[in-house]
């Protein structure tokens, strides 16, 4: 299955971005099937074929999350943009038992009073 993604490419901390169709399970650096434009997150200036987005969207490619809204807010999509979900950062063991035992010791004087 086809996928519109957002390539990564820049120096490290210049991040910059391809608009690419590529096979949806591909990895980021593997060859795309067709460059569709850029995207520079610095400056929020975006240059995409949107003939080009519109027949692949015709097609069937379907965009990820950051990529479908990147595209609404250019104007190739109507419709409304969708929620980015990030994973919550897990807590280790040894945070999780320092959060606990503080909280064991302030019940122990209100048990003895």
């Amino acid at each position: 299955m086809l996928a519109i993604k957002l390539q990564r490419i820049g120096k490290k901390h210049q991040p910059s971005y391809r608009v690419v169709v590529a096979e949806s399970r591909s990895k980021m650096a593997a060859p795309p099937v067709e460059d569709l434009g850029s995207y520079n997150p610095s400056t929020k200036t975006a240059i995409l074929k949107k003939d080009r987005l519109e027949y692949w969207v015709k097609t069937g490619a379907k965009p990820t999350v950051t990529a479908h809204n990147l595209l609404v807010k250019e104007g190739v999509i109507s419709s409304a943009k969708k929620a980015v979900k990030m994973p919550k950062p897990v807590a280790k063991e040894s945070e999780k038992k320092e959060e606990a035992a503080p909280a064991a010791a302030a019940e122990a004087p209100a048990a003895e009073a």
